[in-house]
């Protein structure tokens, strides 16, 4: 599908190679994006693989870490974990990662102050649409506000724990990046899962 193509031709070429389980979604004007499969997409002629991002966000106080404990979402229940949560389309994760601060815990961050700790690009191998992710994570010492439980059907609880004396059970991609702020070495980039 050439990038030159009338609107019509394209439209007509994307409607004439759909077969089960492919979608076509518009692109600049056209139909040049496909999706052909689960979390693949067709752009071009070239299938593209898709991840999930996701941005968490560690809210320091000295050597302590502020964690939710998560209830009723589905994934991880009874596990505590720091506010994050997934960037939506067209959000950068700067602002995805003060979205989900302020909705979960009700405080205000600025850019300015989120410091990047790690991305880490995660599977458990399963295939499934969700199942490859890319997360973000900063840390935080400054903030505008007194951390709440904004989301009581969410969380079953809000506090502080030392990095030394984290509650169990804590999400485990997270509790990886946590262990490396406490002991003070923390790749850039983590890859787990893929081994």
């Amino acid at each position: 599908m050439a990038s030159g193509c009338p609107k019509s031709r394209l439209t007509t070429h994307a409607a004439a190679t759909l077969g089960t389980g492919q979608a076509a979604y518009p692109r600049w004007g056209g139909w040049r994006v496909l999706r052909v499969g689960v979390g693949v997409f067709r752009v071009g002629g070239m299938d593209r693989f898709r991840v999930v991002p996701a941005a968490y966000v560690a809210l320091r106080r000295g050597d302590e870490v502020l964690l939710l404990l998560r209830a009723n979402t589905g994934y991880m229940d009874g596990y505590w974990a720091v506010p994050a949560g997934h960037i939506e389309q067209g959000e950068s994760v700067l602002a995805a990662a003060i979205r989900e601060v302020r909705e979960e815990v009700g405080v205000e961050i600025d850019p300015a102050d989120l410091v990047p700790v790690t991305a880490m690009h995660r599977t458990g191998g399963n295939g499934l649409p969700i199942d490859e992710r890319v997360d973000f994570f900063f840390t935080t010492t400054r903030w505008t506000g007194e951390p709440q439980l904004m989301e009581p059907g969410k969380a079953a609880g809000l506090d502080w724990f030392s990095l030394d004396k984290l509650p169990d059970p804590v999400v485990p991609h997270e509790a990886r990046v946590l262990a490396g702020l406490r002991d003070g070495s923390i790749p850039a980039v983590i890859a787990q899962g893929f081994e």
